[in-house]
């Protein structure tokens, strides 16, 4: 009776340890998703400023 019960205790330990882990790792993820959306904002605005179009608004002709 006793294995059982110590087989399942580690068990339990195991798959909190295993949650919290992936817990942890979602959480890093999401904050480095904010970060790079973030960065991206912030391109985004300085490139709109720049005052000249990106693209060249007639092609070269060769």
């Amino acid at each position: 009776m006793y294995p059982e019960y110590e087989i399942s205790q580690y068990r339990s330990a195991e798959l909190i340890r295993q949650a919290e882990h992936e817990r942890l790792v979602r959480e890093t993820l999401r904050g480095r998703r904010a970060a790079r959306r973030e960065a991206a904002e912030r391109t985004a605005e300085a490139d709109s400023h720049i005052g000249r179009p990106r693209r060249h608004r007639f092609l070269r002709t060769v």
